[in-house]
């Protein structure tokens, strides 16, 4: 009988310990009801830029052939706290070269430096960052939202899709009074 190497069984261990997901990833939570509404506004796609921009969004594509834009804005979040800045007990957000190291070995002191950058993020602010996706066809418009924070030296904080109802509907509204009203021949 042949012998099995050790990091062969080892492997084959940890292959049967393997999960496959019991479903593909979703937005959580799922985009509202009425991020999905219908249109026959001829110029829908030019009238949902003009309601994109006068909201303060800036463009950052556009696909007229698949009816595609993408459009986004930022604010600075003023006293904004992020849970994880002290997690760890040194300074609220204070970087010395990326990180601060001190150390004692069996009969010296040592003191260590590392990463790249003096004293990241200094005088910046956090921002949150509104990115919106708008499919624009002949009889409906779907909208998709998502919202990023990020702290004063740009690492990403909170992420989540934020398609709800109430941003959706001032959408809905604000598209729908620019939209003139169409008439029927009597």
């Amino acid at each position: 009988m042949k012998s099995i190497p050790i990091s062969l069984t080892c492997l084959l261990t940890l292959a049967g310990c393997q999960a496959v997901p019991d479903r593909l990833p979703q937005a959580e939570p799922a985009p509202a009801a009425a991020c999905y509404f219908p249109t026959s506004a001829e110029g829908a796609l030019k009238t949902s830029v003009d309601v994109l921009i006068e909201e303060g969004f800036t463009l950052s594509s556009t696909d007229t052939t698949l009816g595609l834009i993408s459009a986004s804005r930022e604010r600075a979040l003023q006293g904004y706290y992020d849970p994880y800045d002290n997690a760890y007990g040194y300074g609220r957000g204070m970087r010395v070269f990326g990180g601060l190291g001190f150390g004692r070995g069996g009969s010296g002191v040592g003191i260590g430096l590392g990463g790249i950058g003096f004293g990241g993020g200094v005088g910046q602010q956090p921002v949150e960052v509104e990115r919106v996706s708008l499919l624009v066809s002949d009889a409906h418009i779907r909208i998709s939202r998502d919202i990023r924070r990020f702290d004063h030296v740009g690492d990403l904080r909170e992420s989540y899709s934020a398609s709800n109802a109430d941003f959706c509907q001032r959408f809905q509204t604000s598209f729908e009074q620019r939209v003139p009203a169409t008439r029927t021949p009597l």
